[in-house]
């Protein structure tokens, strides 16, 4: 009898979930064509040298708001450590692994005037496409002036978020980096700030659908390390080319090692005893 309820309010959790995970999924959506039909306009009656600044910070709370609003109805634990190392390095360039859709939000949230590499086709999304002009991010479709856009950005005391592998993770592949991070972290000679994320269970994974929502609440975990130097993976005398690929070896090695020293976040009883943010 005591199985038998369990199942049921198992099966009555899991329907619930399912049905907030689309409910913020539309608050999302149209959160976000609100702030790019309506509030980002208003920006315009503003300095321009300030613009994009103020749009990075209404993104920066409206994304917490949102991590929030997936706590409370349940769809997601957060949980947030050493954020603080965000705050003390305001000009460094920020480097995550990427395992879940969700990370995006959760680390843009906790940097007021972030900006980030996107994908072109977010400029012309028809939710998205206001936010990300506003806040003036960088695309990704000229490879020629990137480095050059990123570095010059940093230069001003603007974070620079990067997922070094370009793409969402493959649950169970290892770590891939694109040597494009290394070209950014050389030519910028910022601090760098390495940031382990976990998602578990797996859940808004690449290729993965919203409706395949996980069995239970997933819990994300964001661990803040402390700066690391790039510089000294590389020989002064190395081309460019051989430079990048030793510092994209090295990032590897470090994100993998690092993933696995700090443990795994497996259990739901190992979840409960984190304090969320």
């Amino acid at each position: 009898m005591r199985a038998q309820s369990k199942m049921k309010m198992n099966k009555l959790n899991y329907i619930w979930r399912l049905v907030a995970t689309g409910i913020c999924f539309m608050v999302f959506s149209l959160g976000a064509l609100i702030l790019g039909t309506l509030v980002f306009p208003a920006l315009y009656l503003t300095p321009a040298n300030t613009r994009a600044r103020r749009a990075r910070k209404i993104i920066c709370i409206t994304f917490g708001m949102f991590l929030r609003l997936m706590q409370l109805v349940g769809v997601l634990k957060l949980e947030i450590i050493g954020g603080d190392t965000l705050k003390a390095h305001p000009g460094a360039l920020v480097l995550a692994n990427h395992p879940t859709l969700i990370d995006v939000v959760a680390l843009i949230s906790l940097m007021p005037n972030a900006n980030c590499v996107v994908k072109k086709a977010l400029w012309d999304n028809f939710f998205m496409g206001g936010v990300v002009r506003a806040a003036n991010y960088i695309s990704n479709d000229e490879p020629e002036l990137l480095i050059q856009e990123c570095a010059e950005d940093m230069q001003h005391g603007n974070p620079l978020m990067i997922f070094p592998e370009g793409t969402r993770s493959i649950p169970g592949k290892p770590l891939k980096f694109r040597r494009g991070t290394a070209y950014i972290a050389m030519h910028g000679k910022m601090p760098v700030i390495p940031v382990l994320i976990k998602c578990t269970p797996p859940t808004l994974t690449k290729g993965e659908k919203w409706y395949k929502i996980p069995s239970e609440k997933a819990f994300l975990q964001i661990r803040v390390l402390d700066p690391i130097l790039i510089n000294q993976w590389a020989k002064p005398d190395d081309s460019p080319a051989i430079a990048a690929r030793q510092v994209t070896k090295k990032l590897e090695h470090y994100f993998t090692e690092a993933l696995s020293t700090h443990g795994s976040t497996t259990s739901r009883d190992q979840a409960t005893h984190h304090q969320v943010a």
